[in-house]
């Protein structure tokens, strides 16, 4: 199943993609849909009759669940990546958070904060919770995974590095492209531990390539170690770590300008397709 969180005058609705075409699941969206105990059902269920049924193209989507309790992100989670900077692979997740105010959608602007001048690109694989879970077993968390999404932690590297803790660089509003879809496990290649191919390219140069595979800390593992610090409730995002070519490690350093494309797909997922801008001067 694929699902979505479509812009509509006056809102946003969930919907399910069928065949090119989306059925109005009756929710606000997909969080809302998350929320319900039944959720699978009552999605796989739904006919549209009181809501759109029509194609997808040109539909404005919104982030795949716009308003996340929780966004989690995994640095160095990438074992090729980790192991070709000569690095031993790490005993435990390193994780930081990121604000529902990041979140953009899936062919929205990539705001390029004044702030900052060294604004760097994150392809990732995203999880999202479909059932709250605490000190969940290996089961447990799988049965927790709801689908997967793309996700690009776009992050400012200069305020990411003034200081040990990275939250400051993490998550400057209106900087995180996610969607353009959620997918069940269920219709993905290793289910909950999906084999999928990766990329993101900038002005049509391919920067990240990696197969999601390569994790040294899978979904599930993810699910686990983070429910054992907190609950995980439906609706959080989990976003899995980048792989090697980001901008910052490159000699010299690359980051994203005015005006540059940035685009991020997951084979069986999806795309996002977003341009970076400068924010125009507020008028005082």
């Amino acid at each position: 199943m694929r699902l979505a969180t479509l812009r509509v005058p006056g809102g946003t609705r969930a919907v399910r993609l069928d065949d090119g075409r989306y059925v109005d699941l009756g929710l606000p969206d997909v969080g809302a849909l998350l929320a319900r105990p039944d959720w699978r059902e009552y999605a796989e269920i739904a006919d549209g009759a009181d809501g759109a049924d029509s194609g997808l193209d040109g539909a404005d989507l919104a982030p795949v669940v716009p308003r996340p309790g929780k966004i989690l992100c995994v640095g160095l989670n990438y074992r090729n990546h980790i192991l070709e900077m000569g690095r031993e692979l790490p005993e435990f997740p390193t994780l930081f958070a990121k604000y529902p105010e990041a979140l953009i959608g899936a062919a929205d602007v990539i705001e390029l904060a004044p702030e900052s001048g060294a604004v760097d690109w994150e392809a990732e694989l995203g999880l999202v919770i479909g059932e709250t879970v605490r000190r969940a077993t290996e089961e447990q968390a799988a049965a927790a995974i709801a689908g997967f999404t793309v996700l690009n932690d776009v992050t400012m590297r200069d305020w990411q590095y003034r200081s040990p803790q990275w939250l400051q660089g993490k998550t400057f509003e209106r900087t995180t492209p996610v969607g353009p879809v959620m997918v069940t496990p269920d219709e993905l290649p290793g289910g909950v531990r999906p084999a999928l191919t990766m990329t993101c390219s900038l002005d049509g140069e391919t920067v990240q390539k990696a197969q999601t595979d390569d994790l040294v800390f899978d979904p599930v593992a993810l699910v686990r170690y983070a429910s054992t610090i907190l609950t995980l409730q439906p609706g959080d995002v989990i976003a899995t770590g980048t792989p090697g070519g980001v901008g910052h490690a490159r000699k010299p350093q690359r980051y994203l300008a005015d005006g540059a494309r940035l685009v991020t797909e997951i084979g069986g997922i999806g795309r996002l397709d977003n341009i970076a801008r400068v924010p125009a001067a507020e008028e005082s």
